[in-house]
């Protein structure tokens, strides 16, 4: 993979307006989600209504390094959506700008433009969690004050989830990309990403929420399928109660970008382009 070609690609993203649209989308939301954990922890633990295994998760997320990390990566459920609609507009606008000829005659090997593209979305996904994480290290230790409960910055379990977040914001990056060259219509495959995104995570949770609830348990343990909920498993600062370890969420998410990059890469270099 060039670093030219990856420049070039960034290069592209800049010329367009679509970049700064969607971030100023990200404003409004990072801020929703920092508002809504530090809402969800003010509240505390409700004392009725639960199951025993629903009373451990909670009285473990009220943990102080628990809360601390929640709040550390607040904004990775909005800006990795943000991440992996640039991911696919990286590929999408080839064909919606009708350049995709251009650039595949002026780079004969597809797969280094392919390799590139997912390149420019991992620098793009990094920036954006480095943006919201600046973002947190300044606001979050004065809402743990709040909280009453000590910043926790001299926590190596913080830290580590605020590096797994940068892990997570890469490979929904090249998750993006890989979306991008199935789908290449831009406005079909921004579409589709956030619908399956926003809705089908909310539908995919209930699905296993009455599962659990009406079959057995352990299908509750099965969400960590769903990308989304394997991102969110591995920033968690202590393995929670009734949840799988940290790794799972990790190699969850690692699978989805693999096959997702190999498939992007196989499928370019066969398609025809025009």
């Amino acid at each position: 993979m060039s670093l030219s070609l990856v420049n070039a690609e960034l290069f592209k993203v800049r010329t367009t307006s679509i970049w700064w649209v969607l971030g100023i989308v990200l404003v409004p939301l990072y801020a929703a989600s920092v508002l809504v954990n530090w809402a969800q922890f003010a509240a505390g633990q409700p004392d009725e209504g639960l199951s025993d295994t629903q009373s451990a998760q909670i009285e473990a997320a009220l943990e102080p390094v628990n809360v601390a990390t929640t709040l550390y990566t607040s904004g990775q459920f909005f800006g990795v959506l943000i991440v992996v609609l640039l991911g696919a507009i990286i590929v999408t606008s080839e064909f919606f700008h009708l350049t995709a000829t251009t650039t595949f005659l002026t780079t004969p090997r597809r797969e280094s433009v392919i390799l590139a593209k997912f390149g420019a979305a991992v620098v793009i996904g990094l920036l954006v969690w480095l943006i919201t994480t600046v973002l947190n290290l300044i606001v979050v230790p004065l809402i743990m004050n709040q909280l009453d409960v000590p910043a926790q910055l001299g926590t190596a379990a913080v830290w580590r989830a605020i590096g797994l977040n940068a892990l997570a914001f890469g490979l929904w990056a090249i998750l993006g990309v890989g979306v991008g060259v199935l789908i290449r219509s831009q406005i079909a495959a921004t579409l589709v990403l956030a619908i399956t995104y926003v809705v089908g995570t909310q539908a995919i949770g209930l699905i296993f929420f009455l599962l659990s609830e009406w079959v057995a348990e352990w299908f509750n343990k099965l969400q960590v399928i769903v990308p989304t909920t394997a991102s969110q498993l591995m920033i968690s600062g202590t393995e929670l109660p009734g949840n799988p370890p940290r790794w799972v969420g990790a190699a969850v998410l690692i699978g989805y970008a693999a096959v997702t990059g190999v498939l992007g890469t196989l499928i370019t270099k066969r398609r025809d382009i025009s």
